[in-house]
């Protein structure tokens, strides 16, 4: 199912033996767009700790219960290596956390975890050559918060056109399909849809996201309504308005090769 990250944020996380703490971040690969990392404030029981949570220690969020099930119990949360989650995350602070809950390491083979062998959406970007793949005592240069990106600003190819306001996780894969742009410079504002493979280069020092997209038909495109559910038929709209193949059919064909 696609819903909204941002409306998952404070929601209450859940542990075979009871309650965590709530919905802090979402870490994801801004080349791949996979979420990688829940990240949980554990509030009063483990005051001052905010811990990170893999995708494939997550159940199906409750909407109406608000709340998120994860694979885990109490005690092997509290025992997890402790992590400062207001700086970057370091490749040998992930080693450590996936050896603690015996988690495949996705840098080593990308294939294992919540996610399929066959990569649900081909890499925004080109593969980072040797020296710039994060080492064991530095952070991995592609993973991202989403509260740091929510606010970005957007630049069709020929103009700035508003902000990133949320994004669109599927939740049997955890891999973001849609940035949720709030296209706040026109009048009547509106809200829409943009795919990761419709990027181009993403500025982080400058707060910035470039859209291979004019401004024209980004303005004219079918508007998304935050309060409905993206289903299929919305999405091959959109898809077809832009003249793009929809990413379910390049899963499909991948997986018959």
């Amino acid at each position: 199912m696609l819903r909204s990250l941002r409306i998952l944020l404070g929601d209450t996380v859940v542990a075979a033996d009871g309650d965590i703490g709530k919905v802090h971040d979402f870490y994801f690969h801004d080349d791949t767009w996979i979420v990688r990392y829940l990240v949980v404030d554990t509030g009063h029981w483990l005051p001052g700790r905010k811990v990170l949570i893999t995708p494939s220690a997550l159940g199906k969020p409750d909407c109406d219960a608000l709340t998120l099930p994860v694979a885990l119990t109490r005690g092997q949360v509290e025992k997890s290596p402790d992590i400062d989650t207001d700086q970057p995350v370091s490749r040998q602070q992930e080693t450590a956390l996936h050896n603690h809950y015996g988690w495949p390491m996705y840098w080593i083979d990308p294939g294992t975890g919540a996610w399929p062998a066959v990569s649900p959406m081909a890499p925004i970007f080109a593969p980072p050559k040797p020296f710039e793949t994060a080492t064991e005592g530095k952070a991995d240069p592609h993973l991202r918060s989403i509260k740091e990106v929510t606010g970005y600003h957007i630049h069709a190819s020929d103009g700035e056109m508003g902000h990133v306001e949320d994004f669109i996780v599927d939740d049997a894969l955890w891999v973001i399909r849609y940035m949720v742009v709030h296209a706040s410079n026109w009048l009547p504002a509106k809200k829409v849809l943009i795919s990761p493979q419709w990027l181009g280069e993403i500025r982080h020092r400058e707060r910035k996201v470039n859209v291979t997209l004019t401004q024209e038909s980004i303005r004219h495109c079918p508007e998304f309504d935050p309060r409905a559910f993206v289903n299929r038929e919305y999405e091959e709209r959109l898809y077809d308005y832009y003249g793009r193949p929809g990413y379910w059919d390049e899963s499909s064909h991948a997986t018959k090769k």
